[in-house]
């Protein structure tokens, strides 16, 4: 839902809403721009598949955004590319998803779900530009977050609109908006509510994510069959779960304008956080190399770049590719 104003239209200069997109700003004059750089996602034949295990998966910045792979041994090395081409993808167990751009007059901007081999399963048309994307460790379940209006999550006027899909049943739910909000034990309606960033369990039916609501922003547990969702803390946005399901990587709010936030990892059990060593501001939902290790995307000057950090607040930064974005393992 809406808090007010507009989107951020064109008023950003070209090379500034290409790399803002990939990090959730001017979503609005990204669509345009985006429609006019690929079109649909079309497959061809590429030496890519989503169980090829060992793999890194990414959006290759230096080729339109493609879908692109290198092993995860070598990282460095040549990078296979495919003819999809995705502003975010995500991908696990055989199934992935690319929220992608339609060119035509009025752009139009889809989740396309993909099964192994690249093919295209499923096309879900969505109603703003593209923010976040995950797949749950099965391939069952499937989740995207647009920007309806609002042009950063620190903006005002933000609105967001974030859906699941179930592979299984075919089922669609819209919005997460149509769940019912527990915030501290209660019920809760507000006009104000947006919600980001899903991250599934193991089980398939249990999730995490952000909703932000008067200003303030809160981790939320949810469960797809009761429909509902409870706050668990304050100030978690874009959470990720480890592979092990005992934590979730998360960026969280400083106060400070020039760095707006900073990783950390939140230890389920016992709600512990520990800040992690990049102290670079990071605008990503994080992903997960292993149970040790985590991966995100940064905007660097005018490039985007895939990093990795230790999750247990020791160690610093690493670079692990240039001209890469919206990383994937594929275990």
């Amino acid at each position: 839902m809406s808090t007010g104003g507009g989107a951020a239209g064109g008023r950003r200069a070209w090379l500034v809403l290409a790399a803002a997109a990939l990090l959730a700003l001017a979503a609005t004059a990204y669509v345009l721009r985006a429609a006019g750089r690929g079109g649909a996602a079309t497959a061809r034949p590429a030496a890519i598949r989503l169980d090829d295990r060992g793999r890194l998966l990414f959006r290759n910045a230096g080729s339109n955004g493609v879908l692109a792979s290198v092993p995860l041994a070598h990282p460095g090395g040549s990078r296979v590319l495919s003819g999809l081409n995705c502003v975010r993808l995500y991908a696990s167990a055989g199934t992935g998803v690319c929220l992608t751009v339609r060119r035509a007059a009025v752009p139009k901007i889809f989740a396309v779900i993909l099964d192994r081999g690249l093919h295209e399963v499923r096309r879900v048309q969505l109603p703003g530009a593209p923010s976040r994307a995950r797949v749950s460790p099965s391939g069952r379940m499937v989740s995207w977050t647009v920007f309806v209006s609002g042009d950063s999550y620190t903006s005002p006027d933000l609105s967001t609109r974030t859906g699941i899909l179930d592979m299984r049943t075919g089922r669609v739910i819209e919005s997460l908006e149509d769940f019912t909000l527990l915030k501290d034990g209660r019920p809760y309606r507000s006009p104000d509510v947006n919600y980001w960033g899903v991250t599934f369990a193991a089980d398939d039916d249990h999730f995490y994510a952000t909703v932000r609501t008067k200003g303030r922003t809160y981790l939320v547990e949810g469960d797809v069959t009761a429909r509902t969702m409870r706050t668990l803390r304050e100030n978690v946005e874009c959470p990720s779960l480890s592979p092990d399901g005992t934590r979730l990587v998360f960026k969280k709010a400083t106060g400070d304008p020039s760095r707006p936030w900073r990783l950390h990892v939140l230890e389920l059990r016992t709600m512990g956080e520990i800040a992690l060593a990049e102290t670079r501001s990071v605008d990503d939902q994080a992903a997960w190399l292993d149970d040790h290790t985590v991966l995100y995307g940064r905007l660097d000057g005018g490039a985007t770049n895939v990093w990795t950090v230790p999750a247990d607040g020791t160690g610093a930064p690493r670079l692990l590719l240039r001209n890469a974005f919206s990383p994937a393992v594929v275990r």
